[in-house]
C-alpha cells in the first residue's frame, strides 16, 4: 500500500467481501487507480504510460508475427518476405512492430534523462531506479535479438560483429561466445537461441514494470520541485496530491493518442526511414557490407566501444599495467558496459543534498551538455572509425564519465543551490493559482 494517507478500498457487497478476502485483486486495481499523485507533474511524467502501452503492442505484434516466421536460416528470410506480402496485413503489423521498437527507445530516453534531471533516483526511490536501469538492459537485449531475426545482411553481420566482443573477455571470452553462439560461428544455432530469447524477454519486461510500478506504491511519484508529499495526514496529503484516476489518467491518455498520431504516421509513410537497406539484403557470409551500423538506439553506446582503440593513453596504461590482458577490444567493451552502470550508480554518486535540477544552477548547464553529448555520441557512433570521428566519440565518452564520476559528487559540494518551496501546495498555487482580474491559470506550467 501506498505510504501517502489516502481512502482505499472498501467492498460494499457480499460478492465484493467474498473476493476481497480471498483474492484482493480488485483493491489492488483500485489502490493503484486512486494512488495519490504530485499534483504539479508536468509533461515529461508522460513517458511510463507510452513505454507500458508500446510494450503491449510489441508483444501483440510479435505473437501475431511468429505465427508465419521460420526461425531457420534458409527461410527466416523467405518467411520475412511472406508475412509482408502474402498475410493479410502482415507488412502493417510487421512495420508497426519493427517502428514500435524505435518508439519504445525514444520513450525510454525521454524517461531516463528526466529522472537524471528531476533527481527521481534520489532517496527513497534508489531501488526503482535500479530496477527501472534493468529493465534498460533487458530492453537493449531484446531488440539486439529481434533485428537478429530477420536474416537479413546487416542482421547477420552486426550478430557477428557484437557477439565477438564477447570473444575480446580475457581467458574465458572465447568459450561465452561459442556458448552465445551454439558454434564457432553465427549459424543455425544462433538463430534459435536469439528467436527464443527474444520471445521470452519482453513477458520478463512486463514482470519488471510491474514490480516498477509497484514500487510507487510504498515510495510514492517524484516531481518537478523534488519536494516530497506531506504524509502527517490524509488532509496534508491531499493538499499536495490528486487522485491517478482521472487526472492523470485522462492527461496520459491525451499524450499517448498524440504520440500515436506521429508514430502511425512514421508507420504509414516512412516505415523504413529508421532501418538500413542492407537488411532488405538476404544474409551472405561471404559478402560483408562495407559499413556495419546496429540500430539508432545501440549508436552511443556503440560510438563509445568504438572510441577507446590502441592509441588513447588509457588503454595504453591499463594495458600495461594488466601485462596485456586488458587490450583495446576489452577495454572498450568494459567502456561500453560502464557507460550504464555509472547511470545505475547515479543515486550514490550525486552528492547533492537537492533533489530536482530545477533549483540547481550549475547542473542545469552540466546536464544539458550532457544531453548534447549524447546525441553527439549518437552521431558518431553511425560514422566510420576513421578521419575526425574516433576522436568526437572520444570527447562524448570522456564527458560521459566525467559527468557521473566527477561532476556529480563536486556539485553537490560546491554548488550553491536555489530555495526550493516549501510544499508542493505552494508550487502548484505559484504555476496555476488565478491571479487578482486575471485570465484562468493554463493547465500546465512551461517547464
Amino acid at each position: 500500500m501506498s505510504g501517502i494517507p489516502h481512502d482505499h478500498y472498501d467492498p460494499k457487497s457480499g460478492a465484493e467481501k467474498w473476493l476481497h478476502r480471498r483474492l484482493p485483486i480488485v483493491g489492488l486495481m483500485y489502490d493503484t487507480l486512486m494512488i495519490p499523485t504530485p499534483k504539479n507533474l508536468n509533461w515529461m511524467w508522460i513517458w511510463g504510460v507510452v513505454l507500458t502501452f508500446t510494450l503491449v503492442m510489441q508483444i501483440v505484434t510479435g505473437v501475431v508475427l511468429v505465427m508465419h516466421y521460420t526461425p531457420h536460416v534458409d527461410m527466416a528470410f523467405a518467411s520475412v518476405e511472406h508475412i509482408m506480402r502474402n498475410v493479410n496485413g502482415g507488412h502493417m503489423i510487421r512495420y508497426i512492430h519493427q517502428n514500435g521498437a524505435s518508439l519504445f527507445f525514444v520513450a525510454v530516453y525521454a524517461h531516463i534523462f528526466r529522472a537524471l534531471y528531476y533527481g527521481s533516483y534520489k532517496s527513497p526511490r534508489e531501488v526503482t531506479w535500479i530496477i527501472g536501469i534493468l529493465m534498460f538492459v533487458v530492453m537493449m537485449g531484446t531488440a539486439f535479438m529481434g533485428y537478429v531475426l530477420p536474416w537479413g545482411q546487416m542482421s547477420f553481420h552486426g550478430t557477428a560483429v557484437i557477439t565477438g566482443l564477447f570473444g575480446t573477455i580475457p581467458f574465458i571470452g572465447e568459450a561465452i561466445q561459442t556458448w552465445l553462439l551454439g558454434a564457432s560461428a553465427v549459424g543455425q544455432p544462433a538463430l534459435n537461441r536469439f528467436f527464443s530469447l527474444h520471445y521470452l524477454l519482453p513477458f520478463l519486461l512486463l514482470g519488471l514494470t510491474i514490480v516498477h510500478i509497484w514500487a510507487f506504491h510504498t515510495t510514492g511519484n517524484n516531481n518537478p520541485t523534488g519536494v516530497e508529499v506531506r504524509r502527517g495526514s490524509k488532509e496534508e496529503a491531499e493538499k499536495d496530491t490528486l487522485p491517478f484516476w482521472p487526472y492523470f489518467v485522462i492527461k496520459d491518455l491525451f499524450a499517448l493518442a498524440v504520440i500515436m498520431t506521429v508514430f502511425f504516421a512514421v508507420v504509414g509513410f516512412m516505415p523504413n526511414y529508421l532501418g538500413h537497406p542492407d537488411n532488405y539484403i538476404e544474409a551472405n557470409p561471404l559478402a560483408t557490407p562495407t559499413h556495419i551500423v546496429p540500430e539508432w538506439y545501440f549508436l552511443p553506446f556503440y560510438a563509445i566501444l568504438r572510441a577507446f582503440d590502441q592509441d588513447v593513453w588509457l588503454v595504453i596504461a591499463v594495458n600495461w599495467v594488466t601485462f596485456g590482458i586488458v587490450d583495446a577490444a576489452f577495454f572498450g567493451v568494459i567502456a561500453m558496459f560502464g557507460a550504464i552502470v555509472v547511470m545505475a550508480l547515479a543515486p550514490w554518486l550525486d552528492t547533492s543534498s537537492v533533489r530536482s535540477g530545477r533549483y540547481r544552477p550549475m547542473f542545469k548547464w552540466w546536464f544539458a551538455l550532457l544531453v548534447i553529448t549524447f546525441f553527439v555520441l549518437m552521431w558518431a557512433g553511425a560514422m566510420p572509425a576513421e578521419g575526425i570521428y574516433p576522436y568526437i566519440a572520444l570527447i562524448g565518452s570522456t564527458y560521459w564519465f566525467a559527468y557521473f564520476l566527477i561532476i556529480l559528487p563536486l556539485l553537490g559540494v560546491i554548488e550553491k543551490p536555489l530555495p526550493a518551496p516549501a510544499t508542493i501546495e505552494d508550487d502548484f498555487n505559484a504555476h496555476y493559482a488565478p491571479k487578482s482580474g486575471g485570465a484562468a491559470p493554463a493547465l500546465e506550467p512551461a517547464e
